[in-house]
């Protein structure tokens, strides 16, 4: 068994980022990941994925700033970026976590290669952990392929025919997009979803955001943080030099668009009269961002170019039921992720399975979190945002007595 003050498992953006803070206070800690530096970047994204959020957002805390600041990385960049970050940390990869449990000097952190005892373990495994499906998939008819967006890779390595995307988020929406544009035929059953521009009077939405306090928006003065965790992202993309999507351009580019899937009978797919009315919410949200936003620039007099109010989004109420025998060949759940801990025997999970946790810290001594949404700022799960969080941890961590160095005992 090896001692160490802290042990990390994860290593992605938010593992690294506290690395780094640990490393800079002279601290020992390992990071473990059961592949390699930014895995889910590797192997759980589409291949022509671009981030959402511009690269002055993205930068982690003690890396140089990126090349393009109004550019949005892609996904190998990403991964390009996090290997050169991770340099020189005590990084042990293709190690999986298979438990760990309090004891009376702390926790003992059970791997595939080997067993660690720590006085601090920090859970990095980030807020996309497992694919979230719906149990309506078990009554999709048998001709139908079936795969999680983080099983997507490119249109081609999909059957031939049409493709049925649930989940009107950024995933369902940029997906749907690169099918359609790829010459297939695309339903896109969309539920609760938000609508934003790309641009909004001459900058990227985020910059506005930025700008109003939006980002730092802060867990203890959210009047619902269980309602802001679950908002919709906007449905944005960093492809094409960043562009605007939103139900309407998909309708433009020849996606169907229809209602919330309810099921399945026999070969039809159900679908909920209630499209109209999710429409109607977004567009109500996005107004009222975008109004925040004018407030802004009139109140700090901020050059900017006049207004451009959204159109209001000229589509129909969808189908209720559709036949999908010839029509569609592949069903692709954009529907989300959940978090799942089954190595973790501490008593901090509610009865959801979701660690319970104020701002990273639980009610066990020792144990942290880090890369959670909205977990102290509502930027706290982005690539650039999770320093900020990072350096809480460390200050944590810090202020306990000093631990010794790695020592490998019998």
């Amino acid at each position: 068994m090896v001692h160490v003050e802290t042990v990390i498992v994860g290593a992605g953006q938010a593992g690294l980022a506290l690395s780094r803070g640990l490393t800079a206070a002279g601290r020992p800690h390992v990071v473990l990941e059961r592949g390699r530096v930014g895995e889910r970047w590797r192997s759980e994204r589409w291949e022509s994925l671009r981030l959402l959020t511009p690269n002055w957002l993205n930068r982690l805390p003690g890396a140089p700033a990126l090349p393009d600041p109004h550019g949005y990385l892609d996904r190998r960049a990403v991964v390009e970026y996090l290997e050169t970050y991770a340099t020189g940390a005590p990084v042990q990869d293709r190690t999986t976590v298979h438990g760990v449990r309090r004891d009376r000097a702390g926790h003992r952190v059970t791997t595939d290669a080997g067993d660690w005892h720590a006085r601090n373990v920090v859970i990095a495994t980030g807020d996309c952990d497992q694919p979230r499906i719906p149990r309506i998939a078990t009554a999709a008819p048998p001709f139908l392929h079936q795969l999680h967006a983080a099983g997507y890779r490119r249109p081609g390595r999909l059957p031939e025919g049409g493709v049925l995307v649930v989940g009107a988020g950024p995933s369902g929406q940029q997906i749907a997009a690169e099918l359609r544009r790829a010459g297939r035929d695309v339903i896109l059953a969309a539920g609760r979803h938000a609508r934003m521009p790309r641009t909004y009077r001459g900058r990227d939405v985020f910059a506005w955001m930025h700008a109003t306090g939006q980002l730092d928006d802060h867990v203890d003065h959210v009047p619902n943080l269980a309602a802001a965790r679950r908002a919709p992202s906007f449905p944005l993309s960093g492809a094409r030099g960043g562009e605007s999507l939103g139900l309407d351009r998909l309708a433009a580019l020849g996606v169907q668009v229809t209602g919330r899937l309810e099921g399945f009978t026999g070969d039809h797919a159900r679908f909920a009269d209630t499209l109209l009315r999710d429409v109607s919410d977004a567009d109500r949200r996005l107004r009222r961002s975008l109004a925040l936003f004018d407030a802004y620039i009139s109140l700090a007099r901020v050059e900017a170019p006049e207004p451009d109010p959204p159109p209001a989004i000229a589509i129909g109420a969808g189908p209720r039921r559709l036949d999908l025998r010839g029509r569609v060949s592949t069903v692709l759940w954009a529907t989300g992720y959940r978090r799942t801990y089954p190595w973790l025997d501490v008593p901090v999970l509610d009865d959801r399975g979701e660690l319970v946790h104020h701002m990273g810290v639980t009610a066990v001594p020792g144990l942290f979190a880090l890369g959670l949404r909205f977990q102290r700022t509502r930027k706290s799960h982005f690539l650039g945002g999770v320093g900020d969080d990072a350096a809480l941890i460390t200050r944590a961590i810090a202020a306990k007595a000093p631990g010794a160095r790695f020592e490998r005992v019998a």
